[in-house]
């Protein structure tokens, strides 16, 4: 069984979608893209320096149309799909419970709203890189931060206030070896985006959905959804609301998952995959250079 993931906001980096404008069509589908959220997706994936990506209203929109631009490309039928953070919005899509361009309307509406959110106090989040679970989120929690991503594979993200995290970097929690602060503009899926919550439910609620016609997994607590609505209702909240993509590659197990592609700009997800899903073959579309490999793959994994 296939296990189509779509990456979540630090993923993006200067350049990357340039690739992916080569091929057939690929122009035209981000130009319209573009024009219905006015927000020019060509420029910020190909032209833009790192500052100008690190912008939640620009990244989020980018990452969507990325991911739904490759795996369009690859025209692969998963078994199921899932995406971390943001990139639940590029699984939806993928799902069928929206059409491509309600996603892009949508995900730029979350990505304006979390940078309102964000401009309120100044936040951020950094992964710490080892350390048992246990131990780190009361130490997290005691520091005043929030377990904002459980990631699996040794890989807690806590989010907060600067100071907050300033103070994390001078006293880790037993057992981690490393905290790295993330290129992200403010404390996401923690109490400081509640405000963008709001926001993104009045936009959900104007949505034509559909149910998932593949196996969706949320991110909130790794359970599989059966409904639009759900879905739906599921992407409004985890904006303010920690990640569990570890639950997550626990239920890819329970299905008896394979195989797991990434889809662009991949590398994060297969990366955690690696060491939480021995046994599971991986594989990260970085440019359309990993597209053959990626159908032989899904020759191989794909259900019957």
């Amino acid at each position: 069984m296939l296990v189509l993931v779509a990456p979540g906001q630090g993923a993006q980096t200067p350049g990357f979608l340039t690739p992916w404008l080569d091929l057939p069509g690929a122009t035209d589908r981000i130009a319209a893209w573009s024009d219905a959220i006015e927000l020019d997706l060509a420029h910020y994936g190909t032209k833009a320096d790192a500052d100008d990506i690190r912008d939640t209203a620009v990244a989020q929109p980018l990452l969507v149309a990325a991911g739904l631009l490759s795996a369009t490309a690859l025209d692969a039928s998963p078994g199921v799909v899932a995406g971390h953070s943001v990139g639940e919005i590029t699984a939806a899509a993928l799902a069928g419970v929206l059409d491509d361009e309600a996603a892009l309307r949508l995900v730029r509406t979350r990505g304006l709203a979390m940078a309102d959110a964000a401009a309120v106090t100044e936040t951020g989040m950094a992964a710490l890189l080892g350390g048992d679970p246990d131990v780190t989120v009361p130490h997290l929690e005691m520091l005043g931060l929030t377990p904002a991503n459980v990631n699996g594979g040794g890989q807690i993200v806590a989010a907060g206030t600067a100071a907050q995290i300033a103070a994390l970097t001078k006293d880790m929690p037993e057992g981690v070896r490393r905290v790295v602060p993330l290129k992200v503009a403010g404390a996401f899926h923690t109490h400081h985006m509640a405000p963008a919550v709001d926001r993104l439910r009045e936009a959900a609620a104007a949505l034509t959905v559909a149910d998932p016609t593949v196996t969706y997994v949320s991110n909130a607590d790794g359970k599989t959804v059966a409904t639009g609505d759900e879905v739906i209702s599921r992407l409004v909240g985890q904006v303010a609301n920690p990640v569990r993509w570890d639950l997550c590659m626990e239920t890819f197990k329970a299905l008896g998952v394979t195989a797991l592609i990434e889809a662009c700009p991949g590398g994060t997800l297969t990366g955690l995959a690696k060491r939480a899903l021995p046994g599971v073959q991986t594989l990260a579309l970085k440019t359309p250079d990993d597209l053959d490999a990626a159908r032989a793959l899904i020759s191989e994994h794909a259900d019957a």
